[in-house]
């Protein structure tokens, strides 16, 4: 339990560990007041049971009383306050980290660890974690250290009854030992039950178009449905121990009390102690467990603290790229791969792949679905590291520069774009955040997305579905572009940026890329053939290989993939219906 609690206090940070650690120095102070209630009734007894309480003992027993009660509202109130000050502080701080954090994770990451999981750590978790850390540190502290506080006061008093609650102590906080324990195996189910909820509600929301296309609802709905159930039975089996043990400590505080009261007496009648003692201790059995029983219940809650804490950290935990380089300009935008290898797992994508694109040409990337086309561009931004060979910009390793630095190089048009929940504006400025209005309409017009924009309500203040899902899929991808052409990166990554655009938005998508293409370096993934036909170097992989390169003119000379390429590409022109 302390462990659990020294845990989360130290896993919040130093600035939210020192209110933490000032509300339990205060929790002290405010369970010495609620003991101080003791010794002003005790001055009152002896005064009453002698004849001689007179005007001064009871307006000092009231003043020790009301010092007493004043003292632990206020000490109450601010101790909550900082407690809950740095519990949801803790949680906001963490989610920002984690943000932060998944900026600098290789995307291979990204693929081992789905949406679901990460948003249920996120959200569900920390969550969690802000509402019931911050009650549980507060509640079990404070009924802990008031318990702890009386029970010295009664041991002042008389040894022998301070012993006989000492006892009662140790069995109440055997039986929460056994509770923790019982509550571990049940808590972690709770959580991934919790977590795999998440998973299948956004699988379900998020692919809801693929599942009524193949109609697939009565088969995904009951994966969905039987995590609803599984989530439903993991809470119910973790709140069945709690109850059970939770009674057993009530049982416990209770019986404690009694021989308190039972000890009391039989010290009186044999004459070894005292009749106001006695008296005092009678009231004392009915205070001492008075915050005991809610922080007993309340610390069945630590196990899923502990859980928590954990998968937030193993996020953090991640080991992140090494991104701390140099802020380097490089004297040109010269990309140059080396004998570069890199694999998923066991599974090789790339195999001993070497080019150059010189600055301000154009490189096609073509080559059958798998074959590492994607990977390829990923590794020129660091998306990941390769595991041999080198990636050089500019003559220098991408690995010098600080990632921050470097991929500000480059900017990236891909066959699925993600628009946020935003105004257009605002997801064209993603490019480049303090970019002003004036630049904003410039790109959107060299996009060819300026027109549709104006023929919209709000035009640039329109705000957009998530994902883009309010607007069509040509024009998704032209707000891209304008986002690119603000960005101005000298070197433009296009990932089949053209594959699923209709007719009738081809042509201002081909002006759209033309205008943010002017004057770059450009590396583009594409199967049209008038896509790549006029690249200044094609490149051609095949199972991670690069078979062939040159230009098409070179190529479709060639026996090879590239020239059965454009066949088919020509043969699927002339297909009619």
């Amino acid at each position: 339990m302390l462990n659990t609690l020294i845990k989360f206090i130290n896993f919040s940070g130093e600035e939210n560990k020192k209110l933490f650690t000032a509300s339990i120095w205060l929790g002290v102070l405010s369970a010495i007041c609620s003991a101080m209630r003791i010794p002003a009734t005790y001055v009152v007894l002896t005064g009453l049971l002698s004849d001689g309480v007179t005007m001064n003992t009871i307006l000092l027993s009231l003043g020790i009383l009301l010092v007493s009660i004043a003292a632990t509202i206020l000490i109450n109130m601010k101790s909550t306050m900082l407690q809950t000050r740095a519990g949801y502080r803790t949680c906001a701080n963490k989610r920002i980290e984690i943000a932060e954090h998944l900026r600098y994770l290789p995307m291979g990451w990204f693929n081992e660890n789905s949406l679901g999981e990460v948003t249920a750590v996120t959200t569900n978790t920390l969550e969690s974690m802000a509402n019931v850390a911050t009650r549980v540190i507060m509640v079990t502290t404070k009924g802990f250290l008031t318990a702890g506080a009386i029970t010295i006061v009664i041991l002042i008093f008389d040894w022998r009854i301070g012993l006989v609650t000492i006892a009662g102590l140790i069995v109440f906080f055997g039986i929460n030992a056994l509770m923790q324990r019982m509550v571990s195996h049940v808590s972690q189910r709770k959580v991934n039950a919790d977590e795999n909820l998440v998973v299948r509600v956004l699988e379900y929301v998020q692919g809801i178009t693929e599942v009524k296309s193949f109609d697939l609802t009565k088969d995904v709905m009951k994966q969905t449905s039987n995590a609803i159930q599984e989530a439903k039975n993991a809470s119910i089996a973790a709140e069945l121990p709690v109850v059970v043990f939770t009674f057993l400590q009530f049982v416990v505080n209770k019986l404690t009390g009694i021989a308190v009261c039972v000890a009391s007496l039989v010290f009186y009648l044999n004459g070894t102690l005292e009749l106001p003692a006695c008296l005092m201790m009678l009231i004392c059995s009915f205070i001492l467990f008075e915050q005991l029983d809610s922080a007993g219940s309340y610390s069945a809650l630590l196990r899923t603290i502990e859980i928590g804490t954990n998968k937030v950290q193993a996020v953090l935990d991640e080991e992140p790229m090494d991104v701390d380089g140099k802020d380097i300009t490089p004297v040109n935008d010269t990309i140059s791969l080396n004998h570069v290898d890199f694999s998923y797992g066991k599974k090789k994508i790339l195999d001993d792949v070497s080019m150059t694109i010189p600055e301000k040409t154009t490189a096609a990337i073509v080559g059958p679905s798998g074959s590492g086309k994607t990977t390829l561009c990923h590794l020129m931004a660091r998306f990941w590291d390769v595991q041999s060979g080198t990636v050089m910009l500019g003559g220098e390793d991408v690995r010098s520069y600080s990632y921050d630095s470097l991929i500000q190089k480059f900017s990236f048009v891909f066959q699925r774009t993600y628009l946020f929940s935003d105004t257009i504006a605002n997801n064209i400025r993603f490019g480049k955040p303090d970019a002003t209005m004036d630049e904003v309409t410039v790109a959107a017009k060299k996009a060819r997305c300026h027109d549709f924009i104006m023929a919209l309500p709000d035009g640039y203040d329109t705000v957009i579905g998530e994902g883009g899902s309010t607007i069509s899929g040509g024009e998704r991808q032209r707000i891209a572009i304008a986002r690119a052409i603000v960005k101005d990166a000298p070197i433009i990554i296009l990932d089949e940026a053209t594959a699923n655009v209709d007719p009738e938005n081809e042509k201002e998508l081909m002006e759209a890329v033309q205008e943010l293409t002017l004057d770059k370096t450009v590396i583009m993934i594409a199967h049209r053939l008038k896509t790549v036909r006029n690249a200044d170097c094609i490149y051609v992989l095949d199972d991670g290989k690069i078979v062939q390169q040159g230009t098409h003119e070179e190529l479709i000379g060639q026996d090879g993939i590239y020239r059965r390429f454009v066949a088919e590409r020509r043969q699927a022109v002339g297909w009619q219906i």
